[in-house]
């Protein structure tokens, strides 16, 4: 009978436990929903507060490398409908080191139904207080090559 309870004890333990893995992809699957759904709040709680919010841009030949407000991010999200903003991923690499992780996923981005461009972006997440947070977010974006 003692086996069968230690047995079971493990089993459900293993099967709500989960990996540092899906975790920081929680937290970012989170932020995109917040984004989607207008949840300003979630949005933020995505994010540490020393975030660094950036993109990578090209003109005329030359990569321009653009500082991103997140405080002017959040409150542009704050003023769009509910599924405007549609940002869809696919998770490629996601390293975890400890408490700190990145991770790589291309993406195809929708405004209001409409696609404007593809790119991918690259996370750096940190354990803070038992919780994932990111720490820096910089992305590209182009209207070519989106396949």
């Amino acid at each position: 009978m003692k086996f069968v309870f230690i047995l079971l004890t493990f089993i459900s333990f293993n099967s709500f436990a989960q990996t540092a893995e899906e975790n920081v992809r929680e937290t970012i699957n989170k932020m995109f929903f917040g984004m989607k759904n207008v949840d300003t709040e979630m949005l933020k709680n995505s994010f540490a507060d020393s975030v660094i919010f950036q993109t990578i841009q090209s003109k005329n030949g030359e990569v321009i490398i653009k500082n991103e407000n997140m405080d002017e991010f959040i409150s542009f999200v704050g003023t769009q409908e509910k599924n405007a903003l549609d940002e869809q991923i696919t998770f490629g690499v996601v390293k975890v080191d400890g408490p700190l992780a990145i991770v790589w996923t291309p993406y195809k981005f929708y405004y209001n139904g409409k696609f404007t461009h593809c790119g991918v972006n690259s996370f750096q997440l940190v354990l803070m207080n038992g919780k994932w947070k990111i720490q820096y977010l910089i992305d590209t974006r182009r209207k070519e090559g989106c396949d």
